[in-house]
């Protein structure tokens, strides 16, 4: 009984420093801009599908949740952040419904690219890459939606939160649908 709670609490340990070692990625991410056209980027979108396919729907769900909740409590792991404000009022801002995308993005990402559907040769190039594209998508709809509740309707949502991001948002997918084969092996050789 005392070797199954140690296992358990090892366990335990290590998906919590996985965790929070997803955490930092992502707020790297957030911070390094990429020169790029039209706008720069940063790798962030490209992090959290990262994240659901490395760690898992839950485990990804779960480094995107703690992340979140460490913006909400004001540490400046956003884009953004600090100069444009810390904490809740950050969050609450228009970013805030593409940072809840993340969590249903990295979810999805993890769900539709197990190590399993690969094994079995379920995971060609064009469906990886069409699955990445609809747990993506979610985070720009979400983005969009509550961009228009904030600032209005009347105002080109689209043009202003999607559109000078579609390219590279394009890379990115097509970076993640190239290094895929390799970004599964991290979660068969950390959950295996």
């Amino acid at each position: 009984m005392e070797a199954v709670k140690k296992i358990e609490l090892n366990k335990i340990v290590k998906i919590v420093l996985i965790a929070i070692f997803g955490t930092l990625l992502l707020t790297i991410s957030a911070k390094i801009k990429i020169p790029f056209y039209p706008v720069p980027m940063t790798m962030q979108t490209f992090v959290v599908l990262f994240l659901g396919i490395a760690l898992g729907p839950k485990i990804g769900l779960a480094t995107v949740t703690l992340y979140l909740l460490e913006g909400i409590f004001g540490f400046p792991v956003f884009a953004n952040s600090p100069e444009k404000g810390l904490g809740l009022v950050y969050f609450t801002g228009p970013t805030m419904g593409y940072l809840i995308g993340f969590l249903v993005a990295a979810f999805l990402a993890g769900l539709f690219t197990t190590p399993k559907t690969s094994l079995e040769g379920k995971n060609n190039y064009l469906s990886i890459f069409l699955k990445l594209l609809f747990s993506v998508s979610f985070i720009y709809v979400l983005g969009l939606l509550w961009l228009g509740i904030l600032i209005g309707w009347d105002k080109p949502i689209f043009k202003l939160g999607a559109q000078p991001f579609l390219l590279a948002e394009l890379f990115k997918l097509i970076l993640l649908t190239v290094l895929y084969p390799w970004i599964i092996k991290i979660n068969i050789k950390l959950f295996r």
